[in-house]
């Protein structure tokens, strides 16, 4: 294979999108885990400083407490590590601002830390991959302590709260899996499962189907074959495999089997195991054929393995860092401007512009130009209802405290639908939290928010724009070269000839599905880097031919590893 990439010529300037932006999706299948979460991580630490007259600490608690918002899709054992990361991430940020904030009372100081704080937290959000709702949690708290009253005495006392709630946070998140212990994994498998019922539901003849039943039928390969390659990872973060485990190793076994033979493949019983799986009752059995078996086995081989089996992106921390800097570049330079502007027209609060341009930084520009107008559109509706609730929550603190536990709720539930919906709740959230060290006037609150929405779309976008990101097109040639690698191995095995499992001439299977894993992991990465390209700013064309050839290849070549590794596994999973 040749290392001399090709050249492409320059593309004109894309365009960014309109129609769509606002356009709502379907509700998360877990919508109301996170959202029950965050209502009872928040409101027992609130309703505890409520008791103790205290409300004017709930900033430090719910730095702790809005932990609970993450790793929902996590299989317990991997959450529990997940979630003291992101405790104690939090925790480092917070101590970073309070400590500068009870050093310095100079904006100007205080709306550059607070820049390069964002930034760190969207480099690392990015590369530790950790899932929604990202960096921005990290950075709307950290900024908000930053331009907290502090001294350096009362730095541990807060520290201390938000370590306090950040722990009731962890076990609000471990709760669910003493009644469910494998309820990440089950929905996983079944997405996987649902996922390869619509690849086989659309799989039809080329000659049948033409261009736009070839491209429809493309894209739902590559939809079913992530969903398959993120059940098994889920899986792999399982830790022990008890036999509900093991069954729903099996069903993602059939999921992959179906990929590579879709056309004697059974959709309905495909979702049938899948709505079997959505509910409490015990994981549904599948019929165990011998060479099924078999392919199972040498899955769990790798599973035990741990995660080096499947792993595509062999770079160290300072490899997968590079492509990053770019954003964390844009980030940092966007909060910073978008902090001094605000400054400059004399808002009290320049954090909330700071927040909003950290807030927009998506992998691409054209998703940041999205997140942008979603941004301001649910914030400019949420200051209308704020205006509203406004008298409600003056009732008192107590009214004060439900309010914010209802937006938090309302928060949750609807930003898996689209963020503009859910900013609809954060906005007033927001606001009512700068209320818990005493009620103000709305309309200045208001104002300050317009304002600093306004400002904080507009230069953080600009800034984004003027920050290229010209090596995106360097990580899909990556991409591309990590997948042919990935796929010319897995052929060259699949290709030869041994006897079977155990001693011989040949390559085990084992290292047949090692192959087939990482070049899984490779396809996955790739349609991944040229999405996040796509829709990058003023750059060389994208090789789109390339890569569309290197997916189908690459797929053609994980249907032939699952025939390869045994004669009868196809007519198992019907059986």
């Amino acid at each position: 294979m040749s290392s001399v990439r090709p050249r492409h010529r320059a593309t004109p300037v894309r365009r960014l999108p309109l129609v769509g932006v606002l356009r709502l999706d379907r509700p998360s299948d877990i919508w109301f885990k996170p959202a029950l979460s965050v209502v009872v991580a928040v409101g027992v630490p609130n309703l505890t400083l409520l008791a103790l007259g205290r409300l004017d600490l709930a900033l430090y608690s719910m730095a702790g407490s809005l932990c609970a918002l993450y790793a929902h899709n996590l299989p317990y054992a991997a959450r529990g590590r997940v979630l003291a990361r992101v405790v104690l991430g939090m925790l480092a940020s917070v101590a970073v601002a309070l400590v500068t904030a009870s050093l310095t009372s100079s904006a100007v100081v205080l709306v550059a830390v607070g820049a390069l704080l964002a930034a760190a937290h969207k480099a690392v959000c990015d590369l530790t991959r950790i899932g929604p709702p990202g960096p921005v949690i990290f950075s709307f708290i950290s900024s908000a302590s930053l331009f907290a009253p502090q001294t350096l005495g009362q730095v541990p006392g807060h520290l201390a709260l938000a370590a306090a709630a950040g722990a009731w946070a962890w076990l609000v998140g471990m709760a669910p899996g003493l009644v469910r212990p494998h309820g990440p994994e089950r929905r996983a498998t079944a997405r996987a499962l649902n996922a390869a019922a619509g690849y086989v539901t659309a799989y039809e003849p080329v000659s049948a189907s033409g261009v736009r039943g070839e491209a429809g039928h493309e894209r739902a390969r590559v939809a079913a074959a992530a969903a398959v390659h993120a059940a098994w990872q889920s899986l792999l973060a399982g830790g022990a495999r008890p036999e509900p485990r093991r069954t729903l190793e099996r069903l993602v076994v059939r999921a992959e089997v179906a990929l590579a033979a879709p056309a004697d493949a059974d959709p309905a019983r495909l979702r049938s195991w899948a709505r079997d799986l959505r509910g409490t009752q015990p994981v549904p059995r599948v019929a165990s054929g011998r060479d099924a078996d078999e392919l199972l086995g040498v899955e769990v081989e790798l599973l035990e393995a741990g995660p080096a089996a499947g792993k595509s992106d062999e770079r160290g921390w300072t490899g997968r860092l590079g492509p990053l800097l770019p954003l964390a570049l844009r980030t940092a330079l966007g909060c910073a401007l978008a902090g001094y502007v605000s400054l400059a027209l004399g808002v009290g609060r320049p954090y909330w512009a700071l927040v909003t341009a950290a807030s927009l930084y998506q992998a691409n520009l054209t998703l940041t130009w999205s997140r942008g107008v979603q941004r301001v559109v649910g914030n400019l509706v949420g200051v209308l209802l704020f205006a509203a609730v406004a008298p409600l929550a003056h009732l008192g603190p107590a009214a004060l405290v439900l309010c914010c536990l209802a937006f938090n709720f309302g928060a949750e539930a609807l930003i898996t639908r689209n963020y503009w919906l859910g900013s609809i709740c954060v906005t007033p959230m927001a606001l009512l939290i700068t209320e818990f060290t005493g009620f103000q006037e709305p309309g200045g609150l208001m104002t300050d928010r317009v304002v600093d929405t306004l400002v904080g779309a507009a230069v953080g976008f600009v800034t984004a724009v003027a920050v290229t990101n010209r090596r995106a097109g360097d990580r899909v040639e990556d991409a591309l070269d990590t997948v042919e690698r990935a796929r010319e191995y897995a052929a060259r095995l699949a290709a030869a000839e041994w006897p079977g499992p155990g001693p011989g001439p040949g390559p085990g299977p084992g290292a047949l599905e090692a192959a087939r894993r990482r070049l899984a992991a490779a396809l996955v990465e790739l349609r991944a880097t040229a999405d996040a390209a796509a829709g990058e700013w003023w750059q060389r064309a994208l090789p789109q031919e390339r890569v569309m050839l290197a997916e189908q290849a690459g797929h053609r070549t994980l249907a032939a590893t699952v025939r390869r590794q045994g004669p009868h596994v196809l007519e198992d999973a019907e059986a």
